[in-house]
């Protein structure tokens, strides 16, 4: 496993970095997560994200007892606010961030987290609330560093101009061969500011694992056929997308490795992404995944796999 620096922070994270979106606490079964998590660490990985709105603070309450056993500082652990936890608790407000960070320490039986991210952007509060509170929350030693997710650039460029106030060291876009947006604006203006990229479903959503037949049913135990964890794919699931999927194992192949190794080479080949968060329902997925750090691959195919996806996003787009 191989470890980039993330952002201007002194955190270095694994290139794969195992994320709970969907998964623990909720769609996998508790035993099945442990070994993810267990193989995950075999492998060099450091890095865990996971979020308080995930199962509704089911996988944060996961994660905290299967990380009991561990020493505090063999592993980065990143948490997120701002989706809503109950029906009046949402946002980035400065009351939120005090309260949700609390709740987020005591089911991660922990006295910090290591990067405590604003999971959106609240247009609701004032950015300069939300900066102060994330500040107060680094200064009292309950987040070492901030980040965000999904922010757009405009509002990525106010937060870096604030004097004053804590900076962010990362953003967690979606980010894959099949979803590129990151690279027009927030990649160039992230890499100029000290910001690293910790990408989510780089695999896209499993999409790029190339499981998935245009033809066929999903696979019974897959994400596509889960009522809990196959909801935002329909995007993806689209027969010209799947069919330009299948058309990349040959190109894998010329690069001798899988399709999701080559996938996530492709994220990875980007020198402001600190790492790709994976989501694994089985430890063997973690393992071939923890495969595709500090690999080498010729440009030219990267490129010829760009062309291939396009066309086929190029011809899903609505009319």
């Amino acid at each position: 496993m191989k470890y980039r620096k993330l952002g201007s922070s002194d955190l270095e994270v694994s290139e794969i970095s195992l994320g709970s979106w969907l998964t623990y606490g909720l769609g996998v079964e508790a035993d099945q997560a442990r070994g993810c998590l267990d193989e995950a660490f075999a492998h060099g990985i450091n890095f865990i994200d996971t979020a308080n709105i995930y199962g509704r603070g089911a996988a944060e309450s996961f994660l905290g007892e299967a990380l009991a056993s561990r020493t505090r500082d063999s592993y980065v652990l990143a948490t997120k606010l701002y989706f809503p936890m109950t029906a009046t608790d949402r946002g980035l407000s400065r009351e939120q961030v005090g309260k949700q960070l609390d709740a987020s320490l005591g089911r991660l039986r922990t006295d910090f987290v290591d990067l405590y991210q604003c999971h959106r952007y609240d247009w609701d509060t004032p950015l300069e609330e939300t900066m102060e509170a994330l500040t107060r929350a680094v200064e009292s030693g309950k987040a070492r560093y901030i980040g965000f997710s999904e922010w757009p650039a405009e509002r990525i460029q106010a937060a870096v101009e604030m004097s004053g106030v804590e900076q962010f060291v990362s953003s967690q876009p979606q980010y894959s061969l099949l979803w590129r947006e990151p690279e027009d604006e927030v990649i160039p203006l992230c890499a100029d500011n000290g910001i690293s990229q910790i990408v989510w479903s780089p695999l896209g959503q499993g999409v790029l694992s190339g499981k998935y037949d245009p033809d066929a049913p999903p696979p019974r135990d897959s994400r596509a056929a889960s009522e809990e964890m196959g909801g935002f794919m329909d995007r993806l699931m689209q027969p010209q997308v799947l069919r330009a999927v299948q058309q990349l194992k040959p190109i894998a192949a010329e690069a001798g490795l899988t399709l999701p190794e080559f996938a996530l080479a492709w994220v990875l080949r980007e020198p402001n992404v600190a790492s790709a968060i994976i989501g694994a329902s089985r430890p063997e997925q973690v393992r071939e995944n923890a495969h595709a750090s500090g690999l080498i691959v010729d440009t030219q195919l990267f490129l010829r796999a760009e062309a291939i996806i396009d066309e086929a996003l190029a011809s899903n787009e609505p009319v």
